[in-house]
């Protein structure tokens, strides 16, 4: 019988012994390593070099097509410009509000929003001139590569014109369709 104690206080040595170490094991292994968070930083930063440029471009198409969609609405106020007053209008600010909640004119009709009457909305910048048969309206971006790669032009025909480059699109430029 007292073979048996031996040996289960021995036994019981060597358990309480594993357990120890298998303890200190694990409070050595709770936190990440240096190269392990090293990896994953390198691979959070090549995740973000491969998304933030198709997130500018994303942007800037964005920007693009809000262009196109202003050139639409500058086109539709001047054509109710036109039925209201007898001409078409020769700046955005005709196009505006009246400057201190003034009465609506000619010379300020309200047919537009505030910002774009100031000849600025979305990255671009928007210009309307007249013409001997009308009017014609430019849209340029802000920023050239960054705000929009496309310059925009349209008239009293209501087509709009794009040109891919810094240059101004005309009446001879390429039609979207």
């Amino acid at each position: 019988m007292v073979h048996t104690t031996v040996k289960a206080s021995a036994t019981s040595y060597y358990v309480n012994r594993m357990l120890q170490d298998l303890s200190r094991r694990r409070a050595r292994q709770r936190g990440f390593s240096l190269i392990e968070l090293l990896i994953v930083i390198a691979i959070i930063l090549i995740i973000l070099s491969i998304a933030l440029p198709q997130m500018s471009k994303s942007r800037m198409h964005a920007q693009e097509m809000a262009a196109i969609k202003t050139l639409n609405t500058i086109n539709t106020t001047e054509i109710q410009y036109q039925s209201q007053f007898g001409k078409f209008a020769t700046t955005m600010a005709q196009l505006g509000p009246p400057p201190s909640g003034g009465a609506e004119g000619p010379e300020a009709a309200g047919l537009i929003p505030p910002n774009l009457a100031t000849g600025s909305s979305s990255g671009y910048n928007f210009t309307v001139t007249q013409t001997p048969t009308g009017y014609a309206v430019s849209a340029m971006p802000k920023t050239f590569g960054s705000t929009g790669r496309r310059t925009f032009y349209t008239d009293q025909t209501g087509i709009i014109r794009e040109n891919w480059g810094q240059d101004p699109a005309t009446p001879t430029s390429s039609e979207i369709k």
